[in-house]
């Protein structure tokens, strides 16, 4: 059996294995077979694990058992979220792929795009990708940032997740009795990198939201959490009840029955997106701005340290849900284009396990 490594995004947020899904139907095609994949965090910084990342004990086992590994995907570019030991980076013996990976800039007091502070150093970012044989990066800006520093070989993949109504009969039955409405899909303002002033208005403008969606009949209103840190926030909406699932089959199938999706969270937007159901985003940093304009969604795109009147650009997005479809129809040829991307590097990097298994004598 072959047998692969897949060093992603773990933590706290259900929206990491939405992703870890969505890219396991391209592996799985790609291969042609069931493989072997051995899941570790891209950091131990939420969880015990001794095992994580880049580093000695993982790239170890991986020249000991693996035949190939992915990094991905996710914002491993930044945030500290990825681990890495470039002394033990230079013996990696197998295959390497980076799978939709991002790297964005957050406003700072200003209102002025600045790199994380935590933001990973250029020369690890290289060292990395020189060590890939293939490497996708999630959205456009962070495709010419790499280019920016001196990485060629990168290509745009988008993001798996808008692909993910190929599984959609995966999903669990909900409950006959449920309703799943319409969802706000929020992350707690203390955990978004904007203006102090920007963070203060989030709960404003969800209770000015939901006003508004109960002024259009909307009775079934509710916050969905992606995080559990996001559950305080949530919780301290007194008139409105949230939602909090780990499960992320359990979680795709509410997107997929919601009556309407306004969201925060990028990896609530782009299933709601793949299932055709109606979505408003609303954006707060780079990454999910660019990553929007890759798929085709730029002008939907609700950026709210931008534009001061989020509400009012929620109700024209409201207004104008009708034109969703005709935007995914034109769009097409887009979407066909990352997944010829995707599916392609996928087909590579078969082969280049395939090739190393070879030379290194393992039956096939």
């Amino acid at each position: 059996m072959i047998t692969l490594f897949c060093i992603r995004p773990k933590g706290f947020n259900v929206g990491n294995d939405a992703i870890f899904l969505g890219m396991q139907t391209f592996l799985h095609a790609a291969f042609g077979e069931v493989v072997n994949v051995i899941t570790l965090p891209a950091t131990s910084r939420y969880e015990s694990h001794a095992k994580a990342g880049l580093t000695a004990q993982t790239i170890y086992d991986i020249n000991l058992y693996g035949d190939g590994v992915v990094i991905g995907g996710g914002n491993l570019y930044e945030n500290g979220e990825l681990q890495v030991d470039l002394n033990a980076l230079s013996a990696l013996e197998v295959p390497m792929m980076l799978f939709s990976l991002s790297r964005g800039r957050v406003y700072n007091r200003r209102n002025e795009l600045v790199d994380r502070t935590n933001v990973m150093p250029d020369s690890v970012t290289r060292a990395i990708n020189a060590k890939a044989q293939i490497s996708l990066a999630r959205d456009i800006c962070t495709h010419n940032y790499l280019q920016q520093i001196g990485i060629e070989h990168v290509h745009v993949g988008g993001c798996p997740t808008i692909f993910l109504d190929r599984v959609g009969n995966r999903f669990p039955h909900l409950p006959v009795e449920e309703d799943s409405g319409v969802l706000i899909s929020l992350r707690n303002p203390a955990l978004m990198s904007i203006p102090l002033q920007k963070q203060a208005n989030v709960r404003q403008h969800i209770s000015e939201i939901v006003t508004f969606l109960r002024s259009e009949g909307h009775n079934n209103v509710r916050l969905l959490c992606h995080d559990h840190r996001d559950i305080p926030f949530a919780a301290s909406f007194t008139n409105i009840e949230f939602i909090y699932l780990d499960d992320v089959y359990t979680y795709l199938a509410l997107l997929k029955k919601c009556r309407l999706n306004i969201t925060y969270r990028l990896h609530s937007a782009l299933p709601c997106l793949s299932f055709g159901r109606p979505m408003i985003k609303i954006s707060y940093d780079e990454r999910a701005v660019s990553l929007m304009q890759t798929i085709g969604y730029g002008d939907w795109n609700i950026d709210m340290v931008q534009n001061d009147d989020v509400l009012g650009h929620v109700r024209d997005r409201y207004r104008r849900l009708d034109e969703l479809p005709i935007l995914k129809e034109r769009n097409q040829s887009l979407w066909r284009s990352l997944d010829n991307s995707m599916s392609n590097s996928f087909c590579e990097f078969a082969n280049l396990v395939r090739t190393y298994r070879k030379a290194t004598g393992v039956q096939q």
